[in-house]
């Protein structure tokens, strides 16, 4: 692709979810978010195969579907309240396909069945934008929209998608459907957290994008996409494996590493408000999560699938890929648990 053609399109996927943070228009915010969408399409398309032309066109017929519920919503909005912005008098049912339409848009379960085929068919560089960046700009619409959603319904949209990403993940041999399902749990423990403390999901979102961006790095250098292909990175560079496996428990909530902290806070802050069934399930569903990741580690790094001899010279053929940002990624994606007390003062 023409690289001036490539800034551009980063450019507009950077700035759709600014244009949607920076407004207090739900018409702007509907602006930051096609922005992002017709952005990425053509980054997905960029690799002429089957795939990826598969992934895009699940990819844009979701979101496409997803933009039309929202813009219906706040016409309808309009028409009824002459205001571009939701108000106590707003109609529940407006209120609510807003809601169900963003659930679309963050990959969030029932309506999930998407995020894992469109990341298995795009590179893993693409994989790691639609997991992270793309996440933001309907996050900030519910947070600046949660005074008028309905408790119940994010608490049931919260509890689906954690039990969905943790057992979807469990017969998972392909990583990038394993970080969509990881990326579907995550969104979930934010969203349960949303109607009680919005600053939390927040904070649940800065890690989550800690720990996502390196795993992504981690497998980008060696182009790794499977459980098979990771294992045989031991003779290539060894200590991919480690921290790959830190990185792996980190997300799995394994104190006393980083992914623990907004897990801990977030279940101290459901008890604190009562939600003690609620809780326990995610509890619960957060040792599913670590039992899956736990299987990857003791299949990559504590067995050892059958080679070839000339496989096991690879360590002496291969130049190894550096990364100046994996380091201090890696660390803060470990090390930050000591840090609670000041970030969640």
């Amino acid at each position: 692709m023409n690289p001036a053609t490539l800034t551009i399109i980063y450019f507009t996927i950077f700035l759709g979810p600014i244009i949607t943070i920076a407004s207090n228009n739900l018409m702007l915010m509907w602006v930051g978010l096609e922005f992002s969408l017709l952005s990425i399409i053509p980054l997905l398309i960029n690799k002429k195969n089957p795939r990826s032309t598969e992934a895009a066109t699940k990819y844009f017929i979701t979101q496409a579907t997803a933009s039309m519920i929202i813009l219906l919503a706040i016409v309808l909005n309009y028409k009824q309240l002459g205001s571009w912005m939701f108000q106590q008098q707003t109609n529940n049912l407006i209120i609510n396909m807003t809601l169900l339409a963003l659930s679309m848009k963050l990959g969030l379960a029932p309506f999930h069945y998407w995020l894992p085929e469109v990341t298995q068919g795009i590179p893993l560089h693409m994989g790691l934008i639609l997991l992270t960046w793309q996440k933001i700009a309907p996050l900030s619409i519910l947070m600046q929209i949660y005074h008028f959603l309905n408790p119940t319904i994010i608490l049931i949209l919260a509890i689906t998608s954690i039990f969905m990403g943790a057992w979807g993940g469990l017969n998972q041999t392909q990583m990038r459907k394993i970080m969509a399902y990881s990326s579907i749990a995550h969104m979930g423990w934010m969203l349960a957290i949303l109607p009680y403390n919005p600053s939390l999901t927040i904070l649940n979102l800065i890690i989550y994008i800690l720990l996502t961006i390196p795993m992504f790095l981690l497998l980008m250098l060696n182009s790794s996409t499977s459980i098979n292909s990771i294992s045989l990175s031991w003779n290539k560079m060894p200590v991919i494996l480690t921290m790959m496996s830190l990185m792996l428990l980190s997300l799995g909530g394994l104190p006393p590493l980083t992914g623990f902290l907004p897990k801990w806070i977030i279940i101290t802050e459901l008890i604190k408000n009562n939600c003690l069934v609620m809780a326990t399930i995610m509890a619960m569903m957060a040792l599913v999560n670590l039992f899956f990741y736990t299987r990857l580690i003791y299949s990559t790094s504590l067995t050892m699938f059958p080679t070839n001899n000339n496989s096991k010279m690879l360590t002496h053929q291969t130049m190894a890929k550096s990364n100046f940002m994996l380091s201090s990624l890696t660390i803060m994606s470990t090390m930050i648990l000591p840090l609670s007390p000041q970030l969640v003062s």
